[in-house]
């Protein structure tokens, strides 16, 4: 068996691996600070450079992450982009949830119940989920919500009444749009912080509710090669599953228009 990339890795030729969706160089100041989705001479597939729905994509040693055998690629597919960015957005949100704290989970889809499941992995903060879907909000439940919120408009009063008027220690925020962006930081108790992932709306805060609360906004993109291998450690050990619906790939089409109406819970994914 031949190793990929001379020893840069422990990845050898026939072994099952997980991709860093940005091939990364290693040698610039985010790299080595180990802020690698922010390397200077990256590119992200399909978006700056062609692949992202290719049959083969140039990438590099150093975004590989060595899976066990028996793990199943359609199983964890979705790990690598939308599990990252979810995982991410827990991982740097971790210092303040000790335990008593309240994190706020706002949209419980593709992204946001890898989030619920990570934030019960890592955390014993209590987790509440705003969704305007029942369905969404009954698998939140299953995955480790203690609490859901119906977003029906008076979301933010529920929120301040479940944390006795005082507001979360923390709002992940994975939709960030019409109207979601505006009342997630209003969930907030002073001092706390907003983590933006899902993306579409704008943020506006008056500077001074920011300066005399203290509160935080903290955008979050995509994440590190570590945060996927952290997130993988998980996945193998069962800890974070995802729920998917999977298609063959001659049936794409089908799958975009399922995630359009949306009828699909969790991720679509593309079986070759």
């Amino acid at each position: 068996m031949r190793e990929v990339g001379g020893g840069v890795t422990n990845v050898a030729v026939g072994d099952t691996v997980i991709l860093h969706p940005t091939p990364t160089c290693g040698l610039c100041r985010a790299c080595r600070a180990g802020d690698d989705m922010h390397c200077t001479n990256s590119s992200f597939p399909g978006i700056n450079t062609d692949g992202g729905m290719a049959q083969y994509l140039l990438t590099s040693a150093r975004a590989c992450v060595k899976l066990d055998p028996w793990t199943q690629p359609a199983d964890v597919a979705a790990l690598a982009d939308a599990g990252l960015t979810a995982y991410h957005a827990v991982r740097k949100a971790l210092p303040l949830l000790y335990p008593g704290t309240t994190c706020v989970v706002v949209g419980a889809g593709g992204l946001g119940h890898i989030g619920i499941q990570c934030l019960a992995a890592l955390t014993s903060t209590r987790i509440v989920v705003v969704d305007r879907n029942p369905a969404a909000l009954t698998l939140a439940k299953e995955l480790g919500a203690d609490a859901t919120v119906v977003a029906d408009g008076s979301k933010v009063a529920a929120v301040l009444e479940l944390t006795g008027g005082t507001g979360a220690e923390a709002v992940i925020d994975f939709v960030a749009e019409q109207g979601a962006e505006i009342e997630g930081p209003q969930m907030l108790r002073r001092g706390g912080s907003y983590y933006v992932v899902g993306y579409g709306g704008t943020v506006s805060i008056p500077t001074i509710d920011i300066i005399s609360t203290e509160i935080n906004v903290v955008g979050n993109l995509v994440g590190t090669y570590n945060d996927l291998a952290e997130l993988m450690v998980l996945a193998e050990a069962g800890k974070v599953t995802l729920h998917t619906k999977t298609y063959p790939l001659a049936s794409a089409l089908d799958a975009f228009g399922d995630l359009d109406a949306g009828n699909v819970r969790g991720r679509a994914i593309l079986v070759p």
